[in-house]
């Protein structure tokens, strides 16, 4: 089984995952991080270069290309990877697949964010707290259809990601 990772960013995909895939004695692998290794290129710098339209087709290429070839994973998304070009309906239609939901309030993430927001593209000309709150919310409406698809959620605030790792395996078995 592939247990996928969905959620905004910030949401600690990367953190649980790796922990979760420790726990479950799984593989890890981080889609983002699968991709610059792949284009040879950061995230930002990808979309500096080339925009989100060219990302968003290079993640979905890659998405297909990891789920094809990765089996007893715990996979981590980036925060759009399942709201663009059917990806949600890729990761789902292979019972393989479970996709977990780390579901984080708008005021949690938008205190992580705000710290990172520099290292983050679609966020780094942000300036202040409240149009970062503002970006947040509009997406999080946008993308709350597609991630509440997930076979499972897990609320992730006030929790460490060990606590969430834990909450995740129970959903899942």
């Amino acid at each position: 089984m592939n247990i996928v990772l969905i959620g905004y960013m910030g949401s600690g995909k990367s953190l649980v995952g790796r922990d979760l895939a420790k726990k479950m004695k799984l593989e890890y692998l981080d889609l983002d991080d699968y991709i610059e290794s792949q284009e040879k290129k950061t995230i930002s710098k990808i979309f500096e270069d080339h925009g989100e339209i060219y990302f968003r087709k290079k993640e979905s290429s890659y998405l297909k290309e990891v789920l094809d070839t990765c089996n007893d994973s715990v996979i981590s998304l980036g925060g759009g990877t399942p709201c663009f070009a059917g990806n949600l309906e890729i990761i789902k239609e292979n019972k393989n697949n479970k996709s977990v939901y780390l579901q984080t309030s708008l005021d949690e993430l938008t205190k992580r964010l705000f710290i990172e927001r520099a290292k983050r593209p679609l966020i780094a000309h942000i300036k202040t707290i409240e149009e970062l709150k503002d970006f947040v919310r509009k997406h999080l409406f946008e993308r709350s259809f597609y991630y509440n698809k997930a076979d499972h959620r897990v609320i992730t605030d006030q929790k460490n990601a060990s606590q969430i790792s834990e909450e995740s395996i129970s959903v899942l078995f």
